[in-house]
């Protein structure tokens, strides 16, 4: 495509501690896997990238600049490190170590017009002066459950009631996991935090998840559910829901990918790259375009 749009994506990279890797862990985290989609669909990226000392020398950090990523790292002495266990009930997420801020400070001051803004993070990272950073032209992403973790190292990840959120009410596509929240959550309360005429994207595992769109009010105005497109084998499910969100936002930023969001296909284009990543370990998974147009193919519209 010509004329791409632009995207920025920040956040910090975590350490996901595995058994499979000659390091003892993987580099993971919503900022690696969002910057790689997007820039692997097409698109303009550029990605700030928390960082402490091993994860700033990661050997993924190469695919993301092969894909065509501006990088810049942002030197954090304490970047998030955790266990990932997956069980029937739920990801269980336990803590070695939380991060320090990613400020506005590390951000080069050429990319703040940016016309699309992805903030990404995984260990609320990502302070409320973030909301300031995009113009009001530009289209802005949050991945909330980043927002709504407590990370305390040595413990078990907690979880905050979702509430008001400058970065959340300044976002027009909100993503957020419902195991990150309790599950008596009222979803249509939970959609008037985001930003009027805004949509809230809830992901639900297995089940798919449900789009809530947002009014000029600030009311919800439309629901709309969608099913996964099922992985043919499932290898390493980390990443998958920030690939989804990524996958929707580039949707919306290049409507060129889908023709649009009639019958949606930005929600498809999502669960395809979601289904692919869960295919390879880690960032391995991340799909390129002509693959996510490949797996879209076994799809029909929504409703």
């Amino acid at each position: 495509m010509t004329g791409v749009a632009t995207v920025v994506v920040v956040g910090a990279a975590s350490r996901d501690i595995v058994d499979d890797d000659p390091r003892g862990w993987r580099l993971g985290g919503g900022v690696s896997y969002s910057a790689l989609v997007l820039a692997r669909l097409g698109l303009r990226v550029r990605a700030l990238i928390g960082a402490d000392a091993e994860a700033s020398r990661a050997d993924e950090l190469q695919l993301l600049i092969d894909a065509g990523v501006d990088l810049v790292v942002a030197p954090l002495e304490r970047g998030p490190v955790f266990i990932n266990r997956e069980t029937p009930n739920g990801r269980i997420q336990e803590a070695l170590e939380a991060s320090d801020p990613v400020t506005t400070g590390a951000l080069p001051s050429s990319w703040r017009g940016s016309g699309g803004w992805l903030l990404a993070p995984v260990a609320a990272e990502l302070p409320d002066e973030w909301a300031t950073v995009p113009t009001q032209e530009s289209l802005v992403c949050v991945g909330w459950q980043g927002l709504l973790r407590v990370v305390t190292a040595g413990s078990r990840v907690g979880r905050v009631a979702p509430g008001p959120s400058p970065v959340v009410r300044r976002a027009n596509l909100v993503g957020v996991g419902r195991d990150d929240l309790d599950p008596a959550t009222d979803l249509d309360a939970l959609a008037a935090h985001v930003g009027p005429g805004g949509t809230l994207l809830v992901t639900n595992g297995v089940r798919g998840g449900i789009e809530i769109d947002v009014d000029v009010a600030g009311r919800p105005a439309r629901h709309r559910t969608w099913p996964i497109i099922p992985a043919d084998v499932v290898v390493d499910p980390t990443g998958a829901g920030d690939t989804f969100l990524a996958g929707v936002f580039a949707a919306r930023l290049e409507p060129r990918l889908v023709g649009g969001r009639e019958g949606g296909w930005d929600l498809r284009l999502g669960a395809a790259a979601a289904s692919l990543c869960c295919e390879a370990p880690g960032l391995t998974g991340v799909p390129d375009r002509a693959a996510v147009a490949r797996r879209m193919a076994r799809t029909t519209p929504l409703a």
